[in-house]
């Protein structure tokens, strides 16, 4: 049965957008790109051809316009999965609720979902202002425990080897593991190295960073670098791929991460120019994401 959902539930503002976004239906491309700095969001949409409309409520801030005929929108998250639960949820209202009458469309619209984030490096290999596409996103954040999420069996299985390689105290975390989308996967292979992220639940302790606050886990850095299964290798570590991945799973939009690497942390390296390298990412996906079939 198909019930109307309560305004306190799908909360709209005075002009009939969503609440946190800011947001209309018509104001949403089928692409979205994802960044978490607000200020990141003008980065992307000076390279489009036509900026249709801009938003801001808060830290979201969208751009909606177009490369070519290439309709693209460009959303901040801020930092974090408690913040990619506002934002994964209400990009999916925004397609499939009707704001009218309140109730799920019979038709979904499916939302293709481009993370392009920063990120720390977990192998020696990976230089400090290269690029990672995630091929699955690895939460230690807990967000995805609130949803119902079916793992696939490669899913599963890299589930297995992870509790079994890693180390957690109990109660720490309930690690949930999720694929990208592999038809979006398959477009980002040159110049951009790939696997596993582990999205972490905060930068400091949650990433073995140690100031004046003692580690609970001293050995984590350790054993995310050391994680084997088959072909598959942890490679970097960040705040908000899981939460895309296992959302987007939830409610069927296809989801790709990409991360330029502004910390090698094996190396103990960091980016002499972060900027420069974020917009080098920036423009390089651009190239692929505008040649895209909706």
């Amino acid at each position: 049965m198909n019930e109307r959902i309560a305004e306190s539930e799908l909360i709209l503002n005075s002009r009939g957008a969503v609440y946190h976004l800011d947001v209309k239906p018509e104001e949403l491309a089928p692409t979205v790109i994802t960044v978490g700095d607000p200020d990141r969001v003008e980065q992307v949409s000076k390279h489009f051809d036509k900026v249709e409309g801009t938003y801001q409520h808060r830290e979201f801030v969208t751009h909606t316009g177009y490369i070519g005929t290439k309709r693209i929108s460009v959303v901040s998250t801020g930092i974090g999965t408690d913040n990619i639960d506002i934002v994964l949820n209400e990009l999916d209202a925004l397609v499939n609720i009707d704001f009218n009458t309140r109730k799920i469309k019979k038709a979904l619209t499916r939302l293709q979902i481009i993370r392009l984030g920063t990120s720390g490096a977990l192998q020696a290999h990976i230089p400090v202002d290269g690029f990672v596409v995630s091929s699955f996103g690895l939460g230690l954040d807990n967000l995805l425990t609130w949803y119902q999420l079916e793992h696939t069996a490669i899913e599963q299985a890299l589930l297995a080897a992870f509790r079994e390689q890693v180390q957690l105290q109990p109660g720490a975390a309930r690690p949930v593991l999720t694929a990208a989308a592999q038809r979006l996967l398959a477009q980002f292979k040159d110049g951009f190295h790939t696997g596993i992220t582990v999205t972490c639940p905060g930068f400091y302790a949650p990433q073995g960073r140690v100031l004046r606050g003692a580690l609970s886990h001293p050995e984590l850095l350790e054993q995310l670098t050391a994680f084997r299964y088959e072909q598959h290798r942890i490679t970097n570590f960040e705040m908000e791929t899981a939460g895309i991945y296992g959302l987007g799973r939830v409610l069927d939009h296809d989801c790709l991460s990409i991360s330029t690497i502004v910390a090698n942390r094996i190396q103990q390296q960091f980016s002499k120019d972060g900027a420069a390298a974020v917009q080098r990412m920036i423009e390089k996906s651009l190239e692929v994401i505008a040649g895209l079939p909706d």
